[in-house]
């Protein structure tokens, strides 16, 4: 009898101690190996499904459906309030309640360069488009690359303008990092603010650039190419400005230091990746695929191009 009274007062105190360590975050459960296993939350399911009611929306709004920009509105903005408190929720993790461990960063790292790599092939599909498109143009645009009527940008106006901004502003974020691990706090704020700035003009130049472009991106190939891949990239280099704001934030309310700021050297590769798309797409895109290089080459080289 007084061991079945010794059995249900534990299986009493279990039962009291489970329900009390479901409110409760990893943290204060208290935990002997070095990962973090998440809490229960509802913003990654929120956020996974206002993301895909965007793309849904946005379809609906290319085809003419009724309500369809409202309908993108509005899957937008729930998709920013979701993703915005899941990051918040993750900062607060990695800077108030000291989950993110070594093991952690290093999960974290791998996710990113996964990331960049899934990204890499999304950009990989576009160029693959637009060489297809120009290397063997077909009779329906003329047989000839740029198509009979496009009136390309000029390659040295503007793209070199913004060629020079986007990797002026790779140099001054770098500049940042370094001053953050130096431990030279005015450094890594002159270096955020002027980034972000430099970033902020870059858009500014591309959207001017759009609106005086002779050409749409329904005129053939060639516009679908051009305004695909460089609107994907211009949509790459907000969410980066979005991103390294979000850094400069954090740094001012002391959330970096010298040894743990994974947040920001997230970041940084981040907006490196952005300038090597960038270099590629200005080489590619706007100097060979608007024609100027293959008119500076000698004329027998022009030849033998057309021949083969």
């Amino acid at each position: 009898m007084f061991k079945s009274l010794i059995s249900k007062n534990n299986k009493k105190i279990l039962k009291n101690v489970n329900n009390n360590n479901k409110y409760k975050t990893s943290s204060q459960r208290g935990q002997i190996h070095p990962y973090h296993l998440v809490d229960v939350s509802p913003w990654p399911i929120l956020t996974s499904f206002s993301a895909f009611a965007v793309v849904l929306s946005l379809a609906f709004y290319a085809h003419f459906f009724n309500n369809g920009f409202d309908r993108f509105i509005i899957a937008l903005i729930i998709l920013i309030f979701g993703a915005g408190i899941w990051w918040r929720d993750v900062v607060r993790e990695a800077t108030f309640e000291g989950l993110h461990t070594s093991y952690v960063v290093n999960g974290l790292k791998n996710g990113m360069i996964l990331f960049i790599l899934s990204e890499v092939m999304l950009f990989f599909a576009f160029f693959w488009g637009f060489f297809h498109s120009s290397l063997n143009p077909t009779l329906e645009i003329g047989s000839v690359w740029p198509p009979i009527g496009i009136e390309p940008m000029d390659t040295w106006g503007i793209p070199l303008l913004n060629t020079i901004i986007l990797l002026t502003s790779g140099a001054t974020v770098t500049w940042a990092h370094y001053g953050l691990v130096a431990g030279y706090r005015k450094q890594v704020i002159l270096g955020l603010i002027v980034t972000v700035a430099l970033a902020s003009v870059f858009t500014a130049f591309q959207v001017y650039e759009y609106i005086h472009a002779t050409f749409t991106i329904s005129d053939s190939s060639y516009g679908s190419c051009f305004y695909m891949a460089t609107g994907l990239h211009g949509f790459h280099v907000l969410v980066g400005t979005i991103f390294l704001g979000v850094c400069f934030i954090r740094h001012l309310n002391f959330h970096f230091t010298r040894s743990h700021h994974i947040g920001f050297e997230c970041a940084i590769w981040y907006w490196h990746f952005v300038d090597v798309v960038w270099i590629f797409l200005f080489i590619s895109i706007y100097w060979w695929g608007s024609g100027e290089l293959v008119d500076q080459l000698p004329e027998t080289l022009k030849l033998k191009l057309v021949t083969y």
